[in-house]
């Protein structure tokens, strides 16, 4: 009895979760536009943000980019206003004042736009990975903490419903069991093969302003959704090999990256790489009763011992609780409209994490030995 009724008691809660969260995306959040500027240009994904014009939660009302070329041909590009474009950080925030930053530079610029940010009490969202070493991201923290500010680091794979999903029928461990093993595949052909920008090329491939190569720039996906899957879990270890297959294109770096993750319970498998023939983004879940399988951003591939056969399923945000654009979703984090726990996907805590375990993955790459946590 008393298990029926926890599980009752679960599922209701998620169906207060599901209503709760497509209730204010329809809302758009807030009632009122965040104000939310941009920190630097030379990030690819920077055409995220100048392309939600239509967006109601937020408004754009400042650009930090130094590099006068870039601004000139990403201006040409998306038609803004040039008045929005500072060649200086400082006097942008400033002057405009924005409640919000996003940071669109390279990985090691992100802890400069918190240090600028925090003490002025402006929220920051970096793209992943949260920072180039752990010692980076820990000051960060630090700053986010003592100046009250939120620090949300954006992943795309955050807005899959897939995600979402995948989650949402771990939680109910009647669909595949206890967890035993969760195989994460990302990456594409390369940055060079795929046409990313020269000024994302430049810093994508350093060793210092990246970190790495494919380990940092997709390793830190299967991490974020490993420790998101496990509700916060450390790794009691880490293991991780290192290849150069391209030397002539990615001299400085690594070009794919196999990381075994142990936990309590489980293993974790992240493959990142510059080397597969297409592009993916796919994750496995595997328990003991069943496997899921999120294909993409929405298809996914289900089985266990109770339905006995596999099922394809494709799921949106009508289905499941997730914001599908990360912008709404820091607005509404702004105003208090939903509150992270320490183990979400944005969330400090977990990208904290995340770098902890690419550090010791990189460790281990270079030692050729696994590098233990405890």
């Amino acid at each position: 009895m008393k298990k029926s009724m926890k599980s009752m008691a679960r599922v209701a809660g998620m169906f207060i979760l599901v209503v709760s969260a497509l209730t204010l995306q329809a809302q758009n959040i807030p009632e009122f536009p965040l104000r939310i500027a941009v920190a630097g240009m030379t990030h690819d994904h920077v055409a995220f943000i100048l392309n939600d014009t239509n967006n109601r939660a937020i408004k754009l009302v400042g650009i930090f980019e130094p590099n006068r070329e870039l601004v000139q041909r990403v201006t040409g590009s998306f038609h803004f206003d040039p008045g929005l474009i500072y060649d200086d950080l400082d006097r942008m925030l400033d002057q405009v004042k924005p409640e919000a930053v996003a940071a669109f530079g390279s990985t090691f610029e992100h802890l400069a736009v918190v240090e600028a940010c925090a003490p002025r009490g402006i929220h920051v969202m970096v793209e992943k990975p949260l920072a180039t070493n752990l010692k980076d991201a820990e000051r960060m923290y630090t700053l986010a903490k003592k100046y009250h500010i939120h620090l949300l680091t954006d992943y795309e794979t955050s807005w899959y419903p897939s995600t979402a999903k995948s989650f949402q029928l771990l939680t109910d461990s009647n669909f595949i069991g206890g967890l035993r093993k969760v195989v994460v595949h990302d990456g594409h052909q390369g940055p060079e093969e795929i046409g990313c920008s020269k000024e994302f090329l430049e810093w994508l491939t350093d060793p210092i302003r990246n970190g790495g190569g494919a380990i940092m720039d997709f390793g830190c996906y299967g991490a974020n959704l490993m420790t998101y899957l496990s509700r916060g879990q450390e790794p009691i270890s880490v293991t991780a090999v290192t290849r150069q297959f391209k030397p002539e294109v990615y001299p400085k770096v690594d070009d794919d990256a196999t990381l075994v993750l142990s936990y309590p319970g489980f293993i974790g498998i992240i493959q990142a790489s510059w080397n597969w023939p297409f592009g993916r983004k796919d994750m496995e879940i595997y328990g003991e009763n069943g496997y899921i399988i999120a294909e993409n951003n929405r298809d996914m591939r289900l089985k266990n011992r109770e339905t006995g056969k596999e099922q394809s399923r494709q799921v949106t945000s009508n289905d499941v609780a997730v914001f599908e654009n990360p912008f709404t979703y820091f607005a509404g984090v702004i105003r208090g409209k939903i509150i992270m726990t320490d183990y979400d996907l944005y969330s400090p805590e977990n990208n904290l994490r995340v770098v902890r375990i690419l550090d010791a993955a990189r460790e281990s790459a270079g030692s050729g030995k696994t590098v233990s946590f405890r």
